[in-house]
């Protein structure tokens, strides 16, 4: 999966979806997600999203790991179609210390130590 501009390719390898922390979500993409869901707006706030820590705000909920609870086992998102804005901005807009270390994405058109670069072999 590439980035909008086209700068990052994304493996799906799940770690920007594991990092600890909080993925606010706009009343807009409150109502896109429940509608993707096939939910009423009231019943996904109140199953699947958290008060911000700065109460300013609703986040996405997490499991008891920190990962997304979107996440799928096979490290996909099930929200793919409505995924959140702060998620499609990763690595680009925003990221973590040490990110590059961990996520297996790479910048477009670059091939990562030990891995075939795209269309090769």
């Amino acid at each position: 999966m590439a980035s909008g501009d086209g700068s990052f390719e994304c493996s799906g390898c799940g770690t920007c979806c594991r990092w600890p922390g909080q993925v606010r979500v706009s009343a807009a993409e409150i109502d896109r997600i429940a509608a993707f869901l096939g939910l009423p707006v009231r019943e996904f706030i109140a199953e699947w999203t958290a008060l911000t820590s700065d109460r300013r705000g609703l986040t996405l909920g997490e499991r008891e790991d920190g990962a997304c609870a979107f996440l799928s086992g096979d490290n996909r998102c099930r929200l793919q179609a409505a995924k959140p804005q702060q998620c499609q901005d990763f690595p680009l807009r925003w990221n973590f210390p040490g990110w590059e270390r961990l996520c297996q994405g790479r910048k477009a058109g670059t091939c990562r130590p030990g891995r075939p670069s795209p269309g090769g072999s």
